[in-house]
């Protein structure tokens, strides 16, 4: 036993898999390896650090700079104020409400100049246009009173003054509109679905390792909540520039990761951490690719998760991103769930970690083509597969 042990051991090296004793760390932390020869091996130079296309709080970090035609933000003002920032959006909520009483404050305070109610207020058998106003502040508060529908009694409209009774319908009509128009906005915006997305976590790294006998690429999803994403759906992106036959350069090219549309699989009950699978075949963008090549690569992976609140059924986003640095070869996720008394119960303590495992350092095509037995049989000697190398 202990000489197919070995044996078998051996093997492994010659067909490129990695064991556990050699890869303790990510990649972008191990440490150079010192030969036998008494000669240092020259490590690779560290990789820059990159501007990521999108962040790992899902932010997509791309400014649009040189806009001539501002005015189309104009066309649909209220998503205009809605996607303000908050210190915008308390100053222009403020600023819209003053404004709105100070006009219609002037108008009664020109209403009462021009009738002479200020000059002849005080006096007996006058009948102003609206009882005790007698200054530019008092119209204000007056203007106040009738947006707000505050009714104090002590300012208080006449019916000999037709002018009055106009601008009181047009104040009341025009003060629901701008109520309409900015409790909306905040309404919105307290509400918007992207706060639910907080509570939506993606695995730190994402990981490469073998799974029913195929090289997948793997990485976690999950929710912190109790109530759920209703019709959860994810989808993936890979992000790298890409120069066609024709010589033509395209940054930051998008191509499709496939992680379960064509048999449903992307569709989620995320009721517990799920950990999603895109399987590396023919036409995965990986199918190439090694473990040699991938160290050499620059790409980001974009994870985009998808659903309608429960609560209020209003959809959500949630996005996150994996640069080349945070993919991990040879390494699975670390079981988060177990069976307790009548439930089970998720550990989010060991939501982001993983463990080593063996997996072949070639690409996908080449375990594909020459290891097509490998993972079937793993109580059986492999001995008979020296042939193929």
């Amino acid at each position: 036993m202990a000489g197919d042990s070995r044996v078998l051991m051996d093997h492994n090296m010659e067909i490129g898999v990695t064991p556990a004793q050699v890869k303790k760390l990510p990649k972008h932390l191990r440490e150079p390896q010192i030969s036998t020869e008494r000669t240092h091996l020259i490590a690779d130079p560290v990789k820059k650090p990159r501007q990521r296309y999108v962040q790992k709080d899902g932010k997509c970090n791309v400014h649009h700079g040189n806009v001539q035609e501002t005015y189309r933000y104009l066309s649909d003002l209220f998503t205009t104020l809605v996607d303000l920032r908050w210190r915008l959006s308390f100053f222009i909520f403020t600023l819209v409400y003053v404004v709105n009483w100070l006009f219609f404050g002037f108008l009664w305070w020109l209403i009462a100049l021009i009738r002479g109610d200020l000059v002849h207020g005080d006096e007996e058998g006058w009948t102003p246009c609206v009882e005790n106003l007698n200054s530019f502040v008092s119209a204000f508060l007056f203007s106040i009173e009738t947006e707000t529908t505050i009714g104090y009694g002590y300012r208080v409209i006449t019916e000999k003054c037709p002018e009055g009774i106009i601008l009181l319908l047009v104040q009341a009509i025009l003060g629901s509109i701008v109520n309409a128009m900015m409790v909306g906005c905040m309404f919105v915006k307290i509400s918007q679905p992207k706060n639910r997305a907080e509570t939506l976590m993606f695995s730190h790294n994402a990981v490469i390792s073998v799974r029913d006998n195929k090289m997948c690429l793997m990485f976690r999803v999950g929710d912190l909540r109790n109530s759920h994403i209703v019709e959860a759906s994810i989808r993936a992106k890979l992000i790298r520039s890409q120069q066609t036959k024709e010589g033509e350069f395209i940054p930051l090219n998008q191509t499709d990761i496939n992680i379960g549309f064509d048999t449903g699989d992307d569709r989620l009950f995320l009721v517990s951490p799920l950990i999603i699978s895109h399987e590396i075949n023919e036409k995965s963008p990986f199918w190439e690719m090694s473990l040699a090549q991938m160290e050499k690569e620059e790409f980001e992976i974009v994870v985009i998760l998808e659903g309608m609140v429960e609560a209020t059924g209003m959809t959500c986003q949630a996005r996150s991103s994996y640069l080349d640095t945070e993919v991990l070869w040879g390494y699975r996720f670390t079981p988060v769930l177990s069976l307790e008394k009548g439930f089970y119960e998720v550990d989010y303590n060991n939501f982001h970690d993983v463990y080593e495992t063996n997996t072949p350092t070639c690409s996908a095509k080449e375990m594909a083509a020459k290891l097509p037995f490998l993972f079937l049989m793993p109580c059986e000697p492999i001995l008979s597969l020296k042939a193929l190398f």
